[in-house]
This record gives structure tokens, C-alpha cells and sequence, in this order.
């Protein structure tokens, strides 16, 4: 054991002990139902456990744990019953969450939630939009991916998005549809 402990010292982690990805959000929640009912109408969550206030010793606050396909779940959102919530502001708030992001797996996919927020009538507060400084049609922004950015019922802001670029083991950015991005380097490799 000491030996794997020495071997991720710093940024040294090697590729075999690494993290494989962020999978899941734990997100507090002002009121429950209104949440579900936007995670399951807008994005097609389905629950996968939900649990009481309580119901554990350990865990004060009411659960609920949902998935977008097969994985027990991608998105948890959580209540606690004891604590009075505020709502969020364009000019004040906790540190916390300033998004979370949902990927498409194609720009059909991306075009579809799209449409579907629009017939929500959610307000699409960014979007949708190339995140690219080198793309023809970026924003000057950073990501390369397109998205679009929704609130739900906490203002919570979550990003729609498709076509991240990846870095090559080399540093090198290559598009969504296997191009070099030209004049990219990621800052660590």
C-alpha cells in the first residue's frame, strides 16, 4: 500500500491509479418535488432510490438519486427539511456551484435538448454558443464544445453540451471530429 501511496505523490498520479472522471453531483435542493419534477421533464432522469429524512442515522436529509441510463445514478439532489433555504442571487450568494454540465452524445442529441428547453420555456441564460478561441464561430472562450446553460428551480446553473475537444497525450487539443486544433497546448501533460 505505501508503495501505490508513493507512486501519487504531486501531479505524479500515474494513468493506472488516476480518477477516471467526475460521475456524479450531490446537488441541495430548496424544494424536492419541484426539482424532480425538472430533472425528470427536462433531461429524462429517472430515480433510482429515494430516501426519507432520517431515514439513515447518519444522514439527516432527504435523498433522491437519479440517472440519466444504466448507472445507479449521475445526479443526487438532497434536502434537509431542518434548514431554511434563500434563494440565490445575481449579486450575492454562498461560494458553491457556479455549473454542472450534462454531455450529449452527438450534436442531434445537443439539438433535441435544446429544443426541448425552449419548449419548457426555460430561459437559456448563455447559448447556446462555441466555446473556442479558434473555431470560426467560437466566442473567444475556453472549452472547445458547444453548449447552452439553463437554470433550474434553485438557479442552479446547468450546461447542455457536445463535441468537447480532448488532449492527446502529446498536449495537443484534437476537435470533436478528429482535427488538430491548431495553436493548442494543455498547460500540464
Amino acid at each position: 500500500m505505501n508503495n501505490v501511496v508513493n507512486k501519487m505523490e504531486l501531479n505524479n498520479i500515474p494513468t493506472d491509479l488516476r480518477a477516471k472522471r467526475c460521475q456524479h453531483v450531490s446537488l441541495e435542493v430548496s424544494d424536492i418535488e419541484k426539482s424532480l419534477t425538472f430533472y425528470r421533464n427536462f433531461l429524462g432522469m429517472k430515480i433510482s432510490e429515494r430516501h426519507k429524512a432520517g431515514e439513515h442515522k447518519n444522514i439527516p436529509f432527504e435523498m433522491v438519486f437519479l440517472r440519466l441510463n444504466n448507472r445507479h445514478h449521475d445526479l443526487v439532489l438532497t434536502h434537509d427539511p431542518m434548514r431554511k433555504y434563500i434563494r440565490k442571487s445575481q449579486t450575492e450568494s454562498a461560494a458553491g456551484i457556479h455549473h454542472f454540465a450534462f454531455e450529449c452524445p452527438n450534436r442531434d442529441s445537443f439539438a433535441a435538448y435544446l429544443s426541448r428547453a425552449r419548449q419548457m420555456k426555460l430561459e437559456i441564460v448563455r447559448g447556446p454558443v462555441i466555446h473556442s478561441s479558434f473555431h470560426e464561430d467560437g466566442d473567444g472562450t475556453w472549452g472547445e464544445n458547444e453548449s447552452f446553460y439553463v437554470l433550474d428551480p434553485d438557479h442552479h446553473r446547468i450546461e447542455i453540451f457536445c463535441d468537447m475537444a480532448r488532449i492527446t497525450d502529446e498536449g495537443n487539443y484534437v476537435n470533436a471530429y478528429g482535427v488538430n486544433v491548431p495553436n493548442t497546448f494543455a498547460d500540464e501533460i
